[in-house]
């Protein structure tokens, strides 16, 4: 257990014994490189999200199967160095309306990842560090999240900005509850509006001059069109959060991204400039050439 660790990461930690015992080490890897923003972030998201030891539990044993899927994924793609075939509407079935898989696994799993995985960290530090404060300077009163997930860069966003005011969209209506819930738990409720919508399929007669997408681009056969999407959902001179991720198989990743790269072309094809970008692996290779997972995480601006 860590020395000086918080009420409730002393109680994960402990029950990690009995279900995610090999998760244990990646509490205390984040909490040497992170420090204490880390720790008190990850408490209080404890402390609200999951009041008791109930669903404490069994969030934890859904970020271990979590885990374990995609270990087994990756290895896969470790030796055939490509996704699965799939469709957006196959990957939609199988993950984003499937109660059972949303609830007990990817859910609980992806909210955990963004503390326990380095590089899921480094997104929000990046976040917080390059965006969070352009919103402050610039006084933004409104933002979107498109493809909301837990809702945990929502919840920020709506922590720094007490005046802040936000709408998430998501085709799940699943992830629309747990971010409900997630946001609510904190207090912002009043403050946060829900919408199940496609952005593909339903225009959007408002425009925001801040949207935040988190690793939605590589669940998608056309990108490019997706990212023309958040353009006009973007006010002229309003600024974009967008990730995504690398080289990293899971049931609903569909479009393979191997480089940095390739993301930007794609950003700049749908006529968008990237401002300022982040890359990071999740870990470091065990050989030469062997891909490991990454995140870019880019501040964009809407072109004219």
């Amino acid at each position: 257990m860590l020395p000086t660790a918080s009420a409730p990461i002393a109680k994960l930690l402990t029950m990690m014994e009995s279900s995610a015992r090999f998760a244990r080490e990646s509490v205390r890897r984040a909490a040497a490189e992170f420090g204490p923003a880390w720790e008190a972030d990850f408490s209080a998201m404890l402390r609200n999200v999951y009041g008791s030891d109930v669903e404490l539990q069994d969030a934890i044993k859904g970020y271990a199967v979590f885990v374990m899927d995609s270990m087994r994924r990756q290895k896969r793609f470790e030796q055939e160095l490509s996704y699965p075939a799939k469709t957006y509407a196959e990957a939609a079935a199988e993950v984003y309306y499937n109660d059972d898989y949303m609830r007990r696994q990817y859910l609980p799993g992806l909210l955990l990842s963004h503390y326990l995985w380095t590089h899921h960290y480094q997104q929000i530090e990046y976040f917080k560090g390059f965006f969070l404060p352009w919103l402050l300077r610039e006084g933004v009163e409104e933002f979107a999240e498109v493809g909301v997930g837990t809702g945990i860069y929502s919840r920020l966003a709506l922590q720094t900005l007490p005046a802040l005011r936000g709408t998430g969209l998501d085709i799940s209506p699943l992830s629309l509850e747990f971010t409900g819930a997630h946001v609510g738990s904190f207090g912002f409720g009043p403050r946060y509006t829900l919408r199940q919508q496609n952005i593909l399929e339903e225009g959007s007669s408002q425009q925001y001059r801040a949207v935040i997408c988190v690793e939605v681009l590589e669940h998608l056969e056309d990108p490019v069109a997706f990212l023309v999407g958040l353009k006009k959902l973007t006010t002229l001179g309003g600024r974009l959060f967008v990730t995504a991720a690398l080289n990293a198989a899971h049931a609903d990743h569909i479009y393979l991204y191997r480089k940095p790269e390739e993301i930007i072309a794609q950003v700049e094809a749908a006529g968008m400039h990237v401002e300022n970008s982040f890359f990071a692996n999740a870990y470091a290779p065990a050989k030469r050439d062997l891909p490991v997972p990454g995140a870019l995480a880019m501040v964009l601006t809407p072109k004219a």
